[in-house]
């Protein structure tokens, strides 16, 4: 969609509603201070002008889909307690993206190689030697992260390019196709979600039950793994790869401390990752922030939030109950 469509329908949208609040204001609240009013109007306008720009609209689309996706994968993360998993694959996809742009081919086909490379490493060190998983995830992930480190330095001695908005992430700078290929990433991951929600869901919760009732635990597991590799790489260009943990990990925990099934925590945190995504976007925007902090920045206030004030699991909650 190009940006003088949006822009007229979000103009649209904003003067439809500037006359139904200026209605509902002069018949209901007569005495409602003008103040007030042009306060209101005032900041729908500046949340919607910045959305004129090309870049913006493409920065909202990957906000949302970024949210809506980390916000679902990572609730099988939570629940299996593997968010060092997520850690171990999000900083091996560098090496990959770094070679991909060394010899031209698409950066995200590179990123998801290494991410599976490093998931295939994990489970070499795990299976044949004594050596324990949350080990063998540390030392792939560091090696890893290492390589991609130095290739990076390699090839910025080279180019002049900076390719270090992988590392913290730059939602305000995506181009056309990298929307395209974040949203077929996403629908992929999500369809497989979706067809598969009830074999994951009972291997998520219950692995040796599982493999007793005859679900191919080992592909579930090999299949889990790809969908956090793809969104990690789906998530590169709005927080980074250093920064993606907590946007995969921390809407899903704040979602848990508020609601109690697996579809509730992935539809509420869902919410709060789109919610975080599109406020550190706007943060980015307006007060020239890099973008991955922001998001994390948001989404870590709201976990604050729920941590504090949550009615089941409330630190002040609880304090008072007692």
């Amino acid at each position: 969609m190009s940006s003088v469509p949006l822009w007229f329908v979000l103009n649209f949208f904003y003067n439809s509603v500037q006359h139904h609040i200026k209605l509902v204001f002069s018949s209901s609240l007569p005495s409602c201070p003008s103040l007030l009013r042009g306060s209101f109007s005032s900041m729908f306008q500046a949340l919607i002008e910045p959305l004129q720009y090309g870049f913006m609209q493409r920065s909202l689309i990957i906000a949302i889909l970024v949210g809506l996706l980390c916000a679902i994968v990572g609730s099988y993360l939570m629940v299996q307690r593997l968010a060092l998993l997520g850690d171990a694959i999000s900083h091996s996809v560098l090496p990959g993206l770094a070679i991909a742009f060394m010899i031209g081919a698409n950066i995200f086909v590179g990123a998801f190689i290494a991410g599976v490379l490093s998931t295939m490493a994990i489970a070499v060190i795990k299976t044949r030697s004594p050596i324990k998983e949350d080990a063998a995830m540390g030392i792939v992930f560091s090696a890893f992260f290492a390589l991609g480190v130095t290739l990076i330095t390699v090839i910025q001695k080279d180019n002049k390019i900076d390719l270090n908005h992988f590392l913290f992430g730059n939602i305000l700078g995506v181009t056309g196709d990298e929307v395209k290929d974040t949203a077929i990433i996403s629908a992929i991951v999500l369809i497989v979600i979706f067809l598969l929600y009830k074999e994951l869901l009972f291997y998520t919760f219950d692995p040796l039950g599982a493999q007793a009732a005859g679900l191919p635990v080992n592909r579930l597991n090999f299949g889990l793994m790809l969908l956090i590799a793809l969104t990690i790489v789906a998530s590169m260009k709005a927080v980074g790869v250093i920064l993606v943990l907590s946007l995969l990990i921390t809407p899903g925990a704040t979602a848990y401390l508020l609601v109690k099934r697996l579809h509730e925590v992935m539809i509420l945190g869902a919410v709060i990752g789109v919610i975080s995504s599109i406020s550190g976007m706007y943060l980015s925007y307006f007060y020239n922030l890099p973008s991955g902090p922001a998001i994390v920045l948001v989404v870590s206030g709201l976990f604050t939030l729920a941590l504090l004030f949550s009615p089941r699991h409330g630190i002040l909650i609880s304090r008072r109950m007692f």
